[in-house]
């Protein structure tokens, strides 16, 4: 009975460790101890790009050179600190993919050991 109880639980650890894609590695960050981070960052990122591409729309629309410059180079900043905030999550990211790996080789350590 131990060592079907044990089966199952492992079968549960191997599905919950299962190889994930990438849509799902990203919304898994919105989840657990530090998703409220992944919230705050994704808010100020939307913020900074909706900001960023309004400082565009103005600079496009602008006839004078100094206005246009400083729509301009206000509009690539906003966007660049968007895009860096974006990027900003891929380490976790990949620090999860790392660490559900580890736990499947544990896992399976576990078995060959018993």
């Amino acid at each position: 009975m131990i060592e079907e109880a044990l089966r199952d639980q492992d079968r549960a650890i191997l599905e919950a460790t299962e190889e994930q894609g990438w849509f799902a590695l990203g919304l898994g960050q919105f989840r657990g101890k530090l998703g409220w981070v992944t919230w705050v960052i994704m808010l100020v990122q939307t913020v900074l790009f909706i900001a960023g591409v309004w400082c565009a729309v103005r600079f496009f629309g602008a006839t004078d050179m100094i206005p246009a410059l400083q729509w301009g180079i206000s509009g690539a900043v906003l966007l660049i600190m968007a895009i860096q905030l974006k990027l900003s999550l891929m380490p976790q990211m990949q620090a999860d993919r790392i660490l559900r790996e580890l736990k499947r080789v544990e896992l399976m350590l576990a078995r060959e050991d018993a």
